[in-house]
């Protein structure tokens, strides 16, 4: 049953809860994965409740919504968090552009695009909300994207025409079949993946067909690799030189400080994703520095970071996320599962390595400064920021309390 009320909102007060029997006595570190994707953007889940019910398979305790542009999975998110026992974590993504490191060439955390910027808002208030002004600029985002992605249909049906392959789509009706609000370019590489997959029931077939879409390329992915499949159609179609490419409107994007001031007005703490390594051991030009990037990070009022350390080597994460820790940001983990691949819930490095015991701490406590502000915040209380400033001196504190709510949530 949808509510308007928070489920923080029976909680004690700040200092009972602090002061409950083993609230403090508890060693315990949960398993926590804090951001994941959902269908109301993109996700390998089939549905919110998979995403909990795989969480709960994996002892993961701790679990964040993170969709782009939408804060409308967080009344089902709340309710399931309730339902299956799992401390849930209300965030937002967004894509923004720094006009200035776009003209200059540089990287920030995508590879391919400089000056793009993705950024996410933790601990939003939940139910949502936020001014009506923010409301209509992310608003005004879900169309933008949306436009651009019926655009790419409609590219997409005249090479399919110009090919005659007798495959052509209804934007509208892929937007209901496969999609909620928002409308992305991996629900058409979805579609494509489907169409064929209907048209040829052999893989010699499908490799076939798939080839003459490539315009003779031929097919790099195992046919039964549905994820592989769908990204290589997305980066054949749809990305710069693909059939049906459509090019981004600076209308698609805020700058950074547009998306700060959204994220603290929607009750967040605005957090930088970090993409820190890839497989060749290579950096973004805005990450390849740590000084450098903890100084604009602070000159941009941003003290907390978080990673998806299944990208990263283990060493270079280590190195890296003790660095920040040591100078007081808020860092947290999480999987994404922005992309048709079901991979695990629980944490790990590059390779399956596992997180030791100091990273798992880093984590708890980043998680618990969120959890705290959660908290606070839909009780109308100030929560870790004060303005866009975060409380790093009082740290310690909303660390403790977060623990203490995430327990109180989890008690049986």
């Amino acid at each position: 049953m949808t509510t308007n009320r928070s489920i923080f909102s029976t909680f004690p007060d700040a200092e009972e809860l602090m002061n409950q029997p083993n609230s403090k006595e508890d060693k315990t570190i949960p398993n926590i994965n804090g951001h994941i994707h959902t269908p109301h953007s993109f996700s390998a889940f089939e549905s919110i409740e998979q995403a909990f019910q795989l969480a709960k398979a994996e002892e993961v305790s701790v679990l964040g919504i993170n969709d782009f542009y939408t804060t409308d999975g967080y009344s089902e998110f709340a309710e399931l968090a309730q339902k299956h026992k799992i401390f849930p974590l209300f965030n937002i993504e967004f894509m923004a552009l720094q006009s200035h490191l776009q003209e200059a060439g540089v990287r920030v955390n995508d590879p391919s695009n400089p000056g793009r910027t993705y950024f996410s808002g933790k601990g939003l208030r939940q139910p949502a909300a936020m001014s009506k002004a923010s409301f209509e600029k992310i608003t005004n985002l879900q169309m933008e994207s949306n436009r651009q992605t019926y655009e790419m249909v409609d590219k997409l049906n005249d090479f399919m025409a110009s090919i005659q392959l007798g495959i052509r789509f209804d934007a509208k009706a892929l937007q209901l079949r496969l999609a909620k609000n928002l409308f992305r370019e991996r629900h058409i590489a979805q579609a494509v993946r489907i169409a064929v997959f209907e048209k040829e029931e052999t893989e010699t077939g499908r490799n076939a067909l798939l080839q003459k879409i490539f315009s003779g390329k031929e097919v790099k992915s195992p046919i039964e690799n549905v994820a592989s499949l769908e990204n290589e159609i997305r980066g054949n179609l749809l990305k710069a030189g693909g059939a049906a490419f459509v090019p981004e409107d600076p209308k698609a994007f805020l700058s950074l400080e547009e998306v700060i001031e959204l994220i603290v007005d929607a009750g967040g703490i605005p957090c930088y994703p970090v993409l820190l390594d890839d497989p060749k051991g290579d950096f973004t030009d805005y990450e390849a520095d740590k000084e450098k990037l903890l100084h604009e990070l602070v000159k941009n009022d941003v003290y907390s970071i978080e990673l998806i350390p299944g990208r990263n080597d283990f060493h270079i994460l280590k190195d890296f996320v003790t660095w920040f820790h040591r100078n007081g940001f808020v860092i947290t983990f999480g999987s994404e599962h922005n992309t048709p691949q079901l991979d695990p819930m629980k944490i790990t490095c590059r390779g399956g390595v596992e997180l030791d015991e100091e990273l798992k701490q880093i984590c708890y406590e980043g998680t618990a400064v969120i959890a705290a502000h959660q908290y606070l915040i839909a009780n109308g209380k100030e929560g870790y920021l004060n303005g866009k400033k975060a409380k790093i001196a009082e740290k310690e504190y909303y660390i403790e309390l977060g623990k203490a709510v995430i327990g109180k949530f989890l008690k049986p």
